[in-house]
């Protein structure tokens, strides 16, 4: 007889989700250096370039002193000097340039002044507000911009890193896991039927499963495929986008695509996640599983013996 995970009542997702939860916010209040140290990271970019380019003084900006800083890896910090900052590929598509790679643009004095051209035209004036009066800052403003100038650019540095790391964290947590069970990761590869991709005992990451790319799959004892997607949520908004936008309806797909008999989706979930949420996940036929649960995971596994 094939072996079905689990599917959970409304009580066992309450329970598991407020859980789940608590452990989001223990981790957002856990004492870090990061904050620290993307802060400082910011601060010597923009101090460098304060430096290189006269405080922004107006008058002293010329197009060796551009081509100096973006030689110098400071192209980042140019782009925050916007309000709001503006992104590398929105300021490659308003300069109309071919690329703004500092290479290029330190060879290229047009495109390096287009480019400043539209930075100069969106910056901020409630940081810099003497370039609009064609004047030095005082000691006072250069502080001021300096440091709102950091803190911004530090906040979204570690807001991606916060992304990031939390869907890498979980799925190294998950690949762990299935080393423990005894498992074998091996290369990553195209799956297009269902007897190709990981063997037995075996599981592959960022695999194509038909036209679709699952974080994690593992090859079940009973020769199904076990397509698992590795979702982080901040929020019971964000949860609709990471749940049931995408995990749900790959889902979907890959039933369709190889049938309930061939292939079991999966969603190993971590953060804040709103209940009816999960339950429409689960009803379109995605099983759920816990970060912080993952034995109920392979208890499933073991179950396909």
């Amino acid at each position: 007889m094939i072996s079905s995970p689990a599917q959970w009542t409304t009580d066992e997702l309450t329970e598991d989700a407020a859980t789940s939860a608590s452990l989001f916010r223990a981790e957002r209040l856990s004492v870090s250096d990061s904050w620290e140290t993307h802060y400082k990271q910011a601060r010597g970019k923009f101090e460098l370039l304060f430096k290189k380019l006269s405080n922004l003084n107006p008058r002293s900006i010329t197009d060796n002193k551009l081509a100096e800083a973006y030689g110098l890896g400071l192209g980042e910090a140019l782009r925050y000097l916007a309000g709001p900052p503006i992104s590398d590929d929105d300021l490659q598509v308003i300069a109309d340039v071919d690329s703004i790679a500092p290479g290029v643009l330190k060879k290229d004095p047009e495109a390096l002044r287009k480019v400043f051209q539209v930075i100069e035209r969106v910056i901020d004036p409630h940081r810099f507000p003497w370039i609009e009066a064609g004047t030095a800052p005082s000691a006072q403003q250069r502080e001021a911009a300096l440091l709102a100038s950091s803190v911004l650019l530090a906040a979204q540095r570690i807001a991606t890193e916060r992304r990031n790391e939390g869907k890498q964290n979980q799925e190294t947590k998950v690949k762990n896991y299935l080393r423990g069970l005894g498992f074998t990761e091996v290369p990553t590869m195209m799956i297009n039927t269902i007897v190709k991709g990981p063997q037995a005992m075996q599981f592959c990451a960022e695999c194509q499963l038909g036209e679709r790319k699952a974080d994690v799959v593992v090859r079940l004892h009973d020769t199904r495929l076990m397509a698992i997607e590795c979702k982080v949520s901040n929020s019971s908004t964000n949860s609709v986008k990471r749940l049931n936008n995408d995990a749900a309806v790959k889902a979907e797909y890959w039933i369709t695509q190889f049938g309930r008999a061939q292939v079991v989706p999966a969603a190993v979930v971590a953060g804040v996640f709103k209940v009816l949420n999960l339950e429409q996940a689960q009803d379109r036929g995605l099983s759920l599983f816990w970060s912080h649960d993952l034995d109920k995971l392979g208890a499933f596994i073991e179950a396909t013996r």
